[in-house]
């Protein structure tokens, strides 16, 4: 048994089960090394098996250029389209094919779309940047796609089959993150120089590779002043005058916003835009931006600024999107006397979580020192003034309680491990 078996992704694989047969291409989509391949091609297809599903019946071709399983040589759009149709000869049977990176081969679509067509094939493609963006995946397939958005271990998927204390696993994982290809690294060298390396040769090379870069120190810096500044508020004009006045580069605001979408195409970092809760409206510009695993952006950095608050913040967000949340700055206003004049004061909050039927509003507070500082962090639920739950989650591993203005507060230990809890 290796590492990666008895981690079994349930969520994501219990997504593909429910999707089999609908007669749409499943999408997997989510960063380089994050599980995609092997959420398909061994749990998925195990899964298959076990159902009475012929092996020889399960095709799978791996694109991935750094994978050695590879099968580059099928690249070719027509040599691909041969390889496939000369195993699916038997109009009784029904085929799953399993298409790992497809961006790699040019003119996919067309290729994929024939496959979807026949009644007999079940199809299933990764992938990893801009190629097969979220929002033109329905334009890609015709609106035959459906997006399963895989993302790097949970806390929990990351505790699975470990012995330490919840504690111990904690610290290791607000360090190092969740990248699956850690658990095949044993020391602290080891681990940063493995997250290190990704950052370096796979993401931002791949940036390059499939972007014209005009501004590589630009690209560079944006990338490190992001890490550096998850979850604060921030906008492209922002990040364009910090480039020219502190790091000295010379670039232009659409250039940035450019920039800004490679890197969130590339599934390094997502934006969660800020939305007025009482006035019902986004302020377009701004956003926070978050890395989608954090033991990358600790790499980044050299490991040198590890502020725990804004690090579970960031763990946060990614458990509520990985949850299928979409995730909301919220702010909420209100007009108070100070000194004797009436003031219009903005409180934020910081996660507006939604999936469809339920909403919640969430703060993140490592710690509640003091009585202050617990009224500063129930200050601006309290402004809300809606029924949706209001939570607090705190560093601290405590029993969840409901205060006196119903407010959860919420350990997060509770949260990271029970999937269920919002519920």
């Amino acid at each position: 048994m290796t590492d990666m078996e008895y981690i079994k992704r349930d969520i994501y694989l219990q997504k593909l089960i429910d999707s089999r047969l609908n007669g749409d291409v499943k999408v997997v989509t989510g960063p380089r090394r994050c599980g995609k391949s092997w959420l398909l091609t061994r749990l998925y297809k195990d899964y298959l098996i076990s159902d009475g599903v012929p092996e020889e019946d399960i095709i799978i071709v791996s694109l991935d250029l750094d994978d050695e399983t590879n099968q580059s040589e099928l690249a070719d759009k027509d040599k691909l389209k041969a390889y496939l149709y000369g195993k699916m000869t038997d109009p009784s049977r029904t085929y799953y094919v399993i298409l790992d990176e497809i961006q790699e081969v040019e003119g996919f679509e067309k290729l994929v779309n024939g496959l979807r067509n026949k009644d007999n094939v079940d199809v299933y493609v990764t992938g990893s940047n801009a190629k097969l963006l979220s929002k033109e995946i329905s334009t890609i397939f015709r609106d035959r796609g459906q997006e399963i958005r895989c993302n790097p271990f949970s806390f929990k998927e990351f505790c699975t089959g470990r012995t330490e204390s919840l504690r111990e696993l904690w610290q290791e994982y607000y360090t190092y993150g969740g990248m699956p290809g850690l658990r095949r690294r044993k020391t602290k060298l080891q681990k940063a120089a493995y997250l290190q390396d990704l950052w370096n040769k796979t993401y931002i090379t791949d940036i390059k590779d499939r972007y014209t870069i005009e501004n590589e120190p630009a690209l560079e810096a944006l990338a490190d002043g992001l890490c550096s500044s998850i979850g604060a508020l921030s906008n492209p004009t922002k990040m364009t005058n910090s480039l020219r006045s502190i790091r000295n580069i010379k670039i232009d605001e659409e250039t940035v916003k450019k920039y800004l979408d490679y890197v969130c195409d590339s599934f390094l970092f997502e934006g969660s835009q800020r939305y007025d809760i009482k006035g019902k409206e986004y302020y377009k510009s701004f956003k926070k931006y978050y890395c989608v695993d954090v033991g990358l952006r600790n790499a980044r950095l050299n490991f040198r600024q590890q502020e725990i608050t804004h690090i579970m913040e960031n763990i946060i967000y990614n458990e509520l999107r990985a949850r299928d949340y979409l995730v909301d700055v919220g702010m909420v206003a209100s007009r108070e006397m100070r000194d004797g004049k009436s003031e219009y004061i903005q409180y934020e909050v910081d996660f507006i979580a939604t999936n469809g039927i339920d909403k919640y509003y969430i703060q993140s507070a490592y710690a509640l020192p003091t009585e202050e500082k617990r009224e500063q962090e129930l200050k601006s639920l309290k402004k809300i003034g809606d029924s949706f739950q209001k939570i607090v989650i705190v560093g601290d591993d405590i029993a969840s309680y409901t205060n006196e203005d119903g407010i959860i507060i919420m350990g997060l230990f509770q949260f990271l491990v029970n999937t269920d809890i919002l519920k």
